[in-house]
C-alpha cells in the first residue's frame, strides 16, 4: 500500500457510524445515539489540530444514498468505520463503496468487532487497517505521521493490510491507567440537541472504561487480553474529572435534565462511589439513573443514590435459573442474595430494571420461566429481555459452536440467533414477547397466600409451558402490537418530547409514593 503523505498538513478524517438494529432500509431513523468512544477519538485529534467529522447512519442505506452522502461531505485523508457484530455484514458493504467512491483515502475499521476477530475484518475487501482496543492515541499517531510524512506502518494498536495481501501486525499499546489524561469528549460531533436522549432533556454519560468480571456473554473478558498490562483495564475518570466532564456537557447543553449513566458498573470501585457521589449530589443533582452489581452492592450505597437523585437502577439478572447463572454464565449470585438486594430498592422507592437473557444455550422454556418468576418475586418494575446474541471470541460462543446451535449464515438476519431443539424459535419470541406480561402475572399469584396463590401460579405455568400454547400465533400478535405501540412511542419522543417526559417521570413517581 502506498502511503498517504500530507506534508506539513493536518489530517481530516471522517468517522461512520451504523446507528440502526431495524434493517427495513425503507426506514429512515431520526435522532440517533450519542457514541462516548467516537466523542473521545475526536476530542484527541481536535486538540492535536486535525479536523473529524460524522457519518452518523441512522437507516442502512443503499448503494446510491451511501455514496451520495460520502461524496457530500468533503474530502478525507482517513475513513474510520466503528463496528459492531450485529452491524458488521453492513459495515462490508459500506466499506468497498468507500473504496471506490474514496480509492485514496485509508479506510479503518475499529470497534468491538475487529478487537475481537482482528484478521476476519482486515481481510475484507477495502479495508486497509484495523484498530485494536482504545483507538484515541492510535488513530492520533497516525495521524501526526502522516502529517510529518512519516512510515505509519508500524504504530501500535493498529494492523495494516500491505500491498501483497499480508497483514502486519503490530503489538498493541499499553493502557494508560489515568483517564483524566483524556479531554473531555466532543459532544459537537454529533448533532447533540437532535439525538434520540437530548429530545427527552436526557444526557448518555459514561466516565469509566472497561469491567474486572468475566461474564461468558460479555466481550470484556476477550477485550481485556489484548493488552499488555491488562490489570487496568477497568478504570474511572476521577471523582473531581468527572463533575467536570458533567459541567461542561450541562454548560453546552443546558436543557439536560437527567443524567443517564451507562458505565458498564456503576458501584464497581466503592471508594471512588463514594466520593464521587457526594460531590455528583452538591454538585450536579440531577435525577439520574445507572447499572450496578447485585454482589458488590449494599444497603448503604443503595440509600446514598437514592440520596443523589437516582430515580432508576439497572441491573443484569440475565437469567432466572441458578445453574445457567453459575454453569454457563459465570455470575455468582444465587436467587436469595438477589431477592434481599432488590428489596432495599423498593424500601428506598427507587425503580428497577432489569436486563435478561432469552435463548441461551442449553436452556428451554422451562429454565426461561424461572427467569420471569424470579423478576417477579423480586417485583421488578421495569424488564428488558434480550434474545442471546453469540459474539465471536466470547466463551458462550465457543459453547454454542461446540454444541452445534450456531447455523451457517449470516446470524444478523435471524431473530434468534442459535437453533436449539429444546428452545425452538417460536417459544424463545415468546418469552420474549410476553415477558412483562408475565411478570406482572406471577407477582400477582406470589401475593396471593395458600392454596389459592399455588392454583393460580400452575394455571400461569400452563399457559407460558403447556403443550398446545399457541406460540407462533401469540408472537405475531405481539409483533402487530409492537409496531403501533414503537410507532407512537417515536412520534411521541420526535413531536411531543415533553408529554413523553412528563409521563415517563410520573410513572417513577407512581411508584416512589407506592413503595
Amino acid at each position: 500500500m502506498d502511503l498517504i503523505k500530507l506534508h506539513g498538513r493536518k489530517a481530516k478524517m471522517l468517522l461512520v457510524y451504523p446507528d440502526y438494529t431495524d434493517r427495513d432500509i425503507s426506514f429512515k431513523g431520526t435522532g440517533g445515539n450519542y457514541m462516548e468512544g467516537l466523542a473521545s477519538i475526536s476530542a484527541v485529534l481536535k486538540q492535536a489540530g486535525h479536523s473529524v467529522s460524522l457519518m452518523h447512519l441512522l437507516n442502512l442505506h443503499t448503494e446510491e444514498d451511501y455514496k451520495k452522502r460520502l461524496l457530500s461531505m468533503g474530502e478525507f485523508d482517513i475513513i474510520g468505520f466503528s463496528v459492531r457484530t450485529t452491524a458488521f455484514p453492513d459495515v462490508i458493504n459500506y466499506v468497498k463503496w468507500t473504496k471506490e467512491a474514496c480509492p485514496n483515502a485509508l479506510t479503518v475499521c475499529g470497534g468491538y468487532h475487529p478487537t475481537l476477530v482482528p484478521e476476519e475484518v482486515l481481510k475484507v475487501e477495502g479495508v486497509d487497517c484495523i484498530c485494536i482496543g482504545d483507538g484515541e492515541y492510535a488513530e492520533l499517531e497516525l495521524c501526526d505521521k502522516m502529517t510529518a510524512d512519516e512510515d505509519y506502518l508500524d504504530v501500535k494498536s493498529l494492523w495494516f493490510k500491505l500491498g501483497d495481501g499480508s497483514f502486519k501486525k503490530n503489538p498493541i499499546r499499553e493502557l494508560f491507567s489515568d483517564l483524566d489524561r483524556l479531554p473531555i469528549p466532543d459532544f459537537d460531533l454529533f448533532d447533540y440537541d437532535n439525538l434520540e436522549s437530548s429530545k427527552v432533556n436526557t444526557a448518555i454519560v459514561v466516565v469509566s472504561r472497561g469491567c474486572f468480571y468475566n461474564c461468558t456473554y460479555c466481550g470484556n473478558g476477550n477485550f481485556r487480553k489484548v493488552y499488555p498490562n491488562k490489570k487496568i483495564y477497568a478504570r474511572f475518570r476521577s471523582p473531581e474529572n468527572a463533575i467536570l466532564y458533567l459541567k461542561t456537557l450541562l454548560e453546552k447543553h443546558p436543557y439536560i435534565k437527567y443524567i443517564n449513566f451507562r458505565d458498564a458498573i456503576f458501584n464497581m470501585f466503592p471508594d471512588w462511589f463514594d466520593t464521587f457521589i457526594e460531590m455528583y449530589k452538591k454538585e450536579i443533582g440531577l435525577p439520574c439513573t445507572g447499572n450496578i452489581r447485585f454482589d458488590i452492592l449494599t444497603e448503604d450505597t443503595v440509600r446514598k443514590m437514592k440520596e443523589a437523585g437516582f430515580y432508576t437502577i439497572d441491573m443484569g439478572l440475565e437469567s432466572g435459573d441458578q445453574e445457567m447463572r453459575f454453569k454457563y454464565l459465570r455470575r455468582y449470585q444465587t436467587d436469595e442474595m438477589i431477592i434481599n438486594c432488590s428489596q432495599w430498592f423498593h424500601k428506598y422507592g427507587i425503580a428497577q430494571l432489569t436486563y435478561n437473557i432469552i435463548g441461551l444455550p442449553h436452556e428451554d422454556i422451562h429454565k426461561a420461566l424461572k427467569t420471569i418468576k424470579l423478576n417477579a418475586r423480586m417485583k421488578s418494575d421495569r424488564v428488558i429481555p434480550n434474545i442471546f446474541y453469540p459474539y465471536e471470541g466470547t466463551v458462550l460462543y465457543d459453547i454454542s459452536k461446540e454444541a452445534g446451535f450456531i447455523p451457517e449464515g449470516d446470524l444478523t438476519k435471524r431473530r434468534v440467533p442459535l437453533v436449539q431443539p429444546q428452545f425452538p424459535e417460536e417459544q424463545v419470541l415468546f418469552i420474549e414477547a410476553y415477558f412483562m406480561h408475565f411478570v406482572k402475572r406471577y407477582q400477582r399469584a406470589f401475593r396471593m397466600k395458600g392454596k389459592l396463590g399455588k392454583a393460580y401460579e400452575r394455571w400461569l405455568d400452563k399457559r407460558v409451558t403447556g403443550k398446545h400454547v399457541p406460540y407462533k400465533f401469540y408472537v405475531w400478535l405481539h409483533d402487530c402490537y409492537t409496531a403501533v405501540r414503537n410507532s407512537m412511542k417515536d412520534f411521541a419522543v420526535n413531536h411531543l418530547p415533553k408529554v413523553y417526559l412528563k409521563l415517563r417521570m410520573l410513572k417513577h413517581k407512581k411508584k416512589a409514593k407506592k413503595d
